[in-house]
């Protein structure tokens, strides 16, 4: 017992010692030294760090990509995203291709022309391929927000969605259509190919001057001849210059990219097909790694049973 007391002694001395006037094992200068000490340290480190990105920030721009050197060329994309690559649906079964449709729908709201009439906003930049539209310096903030060009939904022909066209944009009939945009990096400026370019296995690919041509075509030689007719729809059935250079969210936001609609209109039924979608200019690359970058693969599997 004497033992227990001894020790419940020493634990209470410890925690406040009367004699010494120690609050765990220090007096109250100590604590105040150390106090101030970890005060001043931890001050000191904290304003390094505030310093150091005060400092990095003064060399950033608002407006203008300090480093870009390790971007890549553009990902060219799709509405509808495949999963895993894949599109697959039943025709006799309008609930299997429905969340393409829906997904096409949402994409292209934003490309309804009601929504680009403030033409403080927008300009009219035409329905053919233009050179690129200079609005002045990335970094010049005077010039405020920079217009952006319409684009009007309704030139995407058969896969448009409105008035008289396929509201189930081709997925019913087994004629689908994709929705492609090349993926925006600010300030690039893509240019086209200077010639004539050879696509493998489909002959030449006549080049319009001032758009980024598109081609799809079968992956697989043994799809060759279940591709069937490809009909692409668009400004120039590519992608036009006068949407180029993109300026950044804060200076472009309304900015619309331009878009290619592409229709696989006779597509063989019951089949994997296997097809590949390409964009084509001086400063597009492509990638083993990257299966979006400068293209896109998609496997269509379209059943009537």
């Amino acid at each position: 017992m004497s033992a227990n007391k001894e020790g419940d002694g020493g634990w209470k001395s410890f925690l406040w010692n009367s004699e010494r006037k120690e609050f765990l094992g220090r007096t109250g200068s100590s604590w105040f030294k150390i106090f101030l000490f970890y005060l001043i340290f931890y001050g000191c480190l904290a304003g390094i760090f505030i310093g150091t990105i005060q400092a990095m920030l003064l060399t950033l721009s608002n407006y203008k990509p300090t480093y870009q050197d390790r971007v890549a060329p553009p990902g060219l994309s799709h509405t509808p995203r495949s999963e895993k690559f894949e599109i697959s649906y039943n025709l006799k079964d309008p609930g299997t291709y429905l969340k393409y449709t829906e997904s096409i729908n949402a994409f292209l709201e934003k490309y309804n022309e009601t929504k680009q009439a403030d033409m403080s906003k927008y300009e009219d930049c035409k329905d053919f391929p233009q050179s690129y539209k200079d609005r002045g310096n990335l970094e010049d903030e005077t010039a405020g927000e920079r217009k952006a060009c319409t684009f009007k939904r309704s030139w995407l022909g058969a896969c448009s969605g409105i008035g008289e066209n396929d509201k189930n944009y081709g997925f019913k009939d087994g004629k689908p259509c994709l929705i492609a945009k090349l993926n925006r990096i600010v300030n690039f400026r893509p240019r086209p190919p200077n010639s004539n370019i050879t696509i493998r296995d489909s002959g030449v690919l006549r080049v319009l001057p001032n758009v980024i041509p598109i081609h799809c075509q079968n992956k697989r030689e043994e799809d060759a001849s279940k591709i069937g007719e490809i009909k692409y729809f668009g400004v120039g059935s590519g992608f036009p210059l006068q949407y180029y250079p993109y300026y950044g969210k804060l200076l472009h936001p309304n900015y619309l990219q331009p878009l290619v609609a592409i229709q696989f209109t006779n597509l063989t039924i019951n089949e994997e097909l296997r097809l590949e979608c390409k964009v084509y200019g001086e400063n597009i690359h492509y990638s083993e790694k990257d299966r979006y970058q400068g293209r896109f693969d998609v496997k269509f599997t379209i059943s009537d049973s």
